[in-house]
C-alpha cells in the first residue's frame, strides 16, 4: 500500500475532510487486518463514501440518489422527472491495490425511461482515479468497471461481472483489448434475484471476477489509454497498480446488501524500493 499512499495520499486527506464519520491517519490506510473480511458498508448509512455526480461538486448527492434503504445501499431514482446524464459514483475513502472485493445486489424495476444503454446496469470501478481529481462534468472517472447487468425481459444474453475500460485498456491472453467492454462468461439473471460476485485484485499483475463463486472472467496489465496519460503522474505511470472504488448510477435501481473487502498485503509493486 505505501506507493498508492504516495500517490493518493493527499486525495485521501480531501475525502477524510468531507466525510465526516472517518477518523483516519496516513498510517490507518495500509490496509489492516490482512486476509480477513471487512465490511465497508455498515448497513446504516454511508459512512466512508463519498459521491461525485457529473455537473455537481465532489460530495453532492445528486437528488438522493444513493441511499440506504431497509439495511441496503440502494440507488433510487424516485427523485427525477427524467435522467439527463447525471452519471454518479460512491467512492470509498480509501485506495487499494491488492484486495479481494465482494457483494450481494439484486436490481429492482427500472423507475425511469429513457437511455436505455443503462437499463440494469450498474457497476463496481476499481483502480479508479482520485475523485477529487475528476472534472466537474466529467461522466465516468478513468478507472476498470466491473459492469453488474440484470435481464431486459427480452430474452437477450445478458451477462455479469463484465469489464468496461472507461479511459484505460487491458490485456487477455497477450492481447492488448481496446474495445470499450469485454462480456463475461455468466448467464443472464432475470428479476430481483440477489447475485454474488466477487473481484480478485493483484495489482496490475491480474484481475478476476466470479459469479455465484464460478470465475468467469479475468485480465491483466490495465494501462491509462492514449486521451489520458496526463493521469500518469497520479498512477505513477501509465500501467494502473491501483487506486479507489466506486459504485456507479447510471439511471437503473440497484441494491447492495452487502459489501466487503479484504486486503492481500503489499505485492512485488507497492514495496519500498
Amino acid at each position: 500500500m505505501i506507493k498508492l499512499l504516495r500517490l493518493f495520499g493527499k486525495t485521501c486527506v480531501i475525502l477524510m475532510g468531507l466525510v465526516a464519520s472517518a477518523d483516519l491517519h496516513a498510517s490507518d490506510l495500509d490496509p489492516q487486518p490482512k486476509d480477513q473480511w471487512i465490511p465497508i458498508f455498515n448497513g446504516k448509512n454511508l459512512d466512508g463514501w463519498i459521491p461525485k455526480f457529473a455537473g455537481h461538486d465532489l460530495g453532492v448527492n445528486y437528488k438522493n440518489t444513493f441511499r440506504v434503504q431497509n439495511g441496503y445501499l440502494t440507488t433510487n431514482y424516485d427523485q427525477y422527472d427524467k435522467f439527463d446524464f447525471e452519471f454518479g459514483h460512491l467512492f470509498y475513502q480509501t485506495p487499494y491495490s491488492y484486495y479481494k472485493l465482494r457483494a450481494t445486489y439484486r436490481f429492482l424495476e427500472q423507475q425511469l425511461p429513457g437511455y436505455k444503454n443503462a437499463w440494469k446496469n450498474n457497476g463496481f470501478m476499481i483502480h479508479a482515479q482520485p475523485p477529487s481529481s475528476m472534472r466537474k462534468e466529467q461522466r465516468f472517472p478513468v478507472s476498470l468497471e466491473v459492469q453488474l447487468l440484470g435481464a431486459n425481459g427480452n430474452n437477450d444474453v445478458r451477462p455479469t461481472g463484465n469489464v468496461c475500460t472507461p479511459g484505460s485498456h487491458i490485456n487477455i491472453d497477450g492481447v492488448i483489448i481496446t474495445k470499450h467492454c469485454v462480456l463475461s462468461a455468466s448467464a443472464t439473471f432475470p428479476g430481483d434475484q440477489w447475485v454474488d460476485i466477487e473481484i480478485t485484485v493483484q495489482g496490475s499483475e491480474l484481475i478476476a471476477h466470479a459469479i455465484n463463486g464460478k470465475e468467469v472472467l479475468s485480465y491483466r496489465n490495465p494501462t491509462l489509454d492514449e486521451k489520458h496519460q496526463n493521469l500518469s503522474a497520479l498512477y505513477g505511470g501509465a500501467t494502473m497498480n491501483g487506486g479507489f472504488i466506486a459504485i456507479q448510477a447510471e439511471n437503473s435501481t440497484v441494491q447492495f446488501k452487502s459489501i466487503d473487502i479484504m486486503p492481500l498485503g503489499y505485492g512485488p509493486s507497492e514495496k519500498e524500493d
